[in-house]
């Protein structure tokens, strides 16, 4: 008998409001998710809204966090159901679902991740998710319950509905998309405008209301720490192609102030 490797710890404190760090897997990579995993983060988020990540790229970076108590989510292309389905069979422990906007979004998600009878969810026997039909029965009796579904507010529409999304059952977190969200109200680029800071206030006033978790992103740790004390449980504050990118950028110039 395969051994199970569908640990709901981190999935457990989400649910009761607990703290976790999470960071951003956007390079397609098993190496830098597996350094990501190592390095001790509760989550790790595989983007495949806006990276080149593959169906067989997500199992590759899913594989690396094993044994390492990390909890691998990802961040779906759209709110669709053949997607939900595919990235669930390949493991995942949660999705990230972009750009909910209404009532029927939400609960459209909630049924895309979930076997009947509370959802629509294929099912098969012989998918990763189930140690390839070694550990079916537990995976089986479990999904519904542990695997955390979490929405994307990235819209007017999604905060003039939030009371009503975060109703929704099953969905267990909201997360805050801040840059999506300063676009859709005409400040691209700049999610710091004051109309867009008094939406978000305005999700997180409905959100801290009731028993969902909130979610968002920050560009490191120490802006984190404020959205932290601010009620959020989840926060990206990092990413693999951020990482590269600000040590490559700073190298680089450290060099050409010396040597030109």
């Amino acid at each position: 008998m395969g051994n199970g490797f569908f640990d709901n710890t981190v999935m457990n404190k989400l649910r009761r409001g607990e703290k976790v760090c999470a960071s951003w897997a956007q390079l397609g990579s098993n190496v830098t998710s597996e350094i990501l995993a190592e390095a001790g983060f509760d989550v790790i988020v595989i983007d495949m809204e806006h990276s080149q990540t593959s169906l067989p790229g997500v199992v590759s970076m899913i594989q690396g966090t094993k044994g390492t108590g990390c909890a691998p989510f990802v961040r779906a292309p759209w709110n669709d159901l053949v997607w939900c389905k595919q990235i669930l069979d390949c493991g995942a422990y949660g999705i990230h679902i972009p750009y909910v906007s209404t009532k029927e979004e939400a609960v459209m998600a909630v049924q895309s991740c979930k076997y009947a009878l509370e959802g629509y969810r294929g099912l098969a026997t012989s998918q990763r998710a189930v140690n390839y039909g070694m550990n079916k029965e537990e995976y089986f009796e479990r999904a519904n319950r542990d695997i955390i579904v979490m929405v994307a507010i990235e819209t007017r529409e999604g905060v003039n509905n939030i009371e009503e999304i975060a109703s929704v059952e099953g969905v267990d977190g909201i997360f805050i998309g801040p840059s999506d969200l300063a676009t859709s109200l005409g400040y691209i680029g700049n999610p710091k405008n004051d109309q867009v800071q008094e939406a978000i206030r305005q999700v997180e006033s409905a959100v801290l209301k009731t028993d969902k978790f909130m979610g968002t992103i920050a560009p490191d740790f120490e802006a984190a720490r404020a959205l932290y004390d601010r009620g959020y449980s989840i926060v990206y504050f990092m990413s693999d192609a951020g990482a590269v990118m600000k040590a490559a950028t700073a190298g680089v110039k450290a060099f050409r102030e010396l040597y030109g």
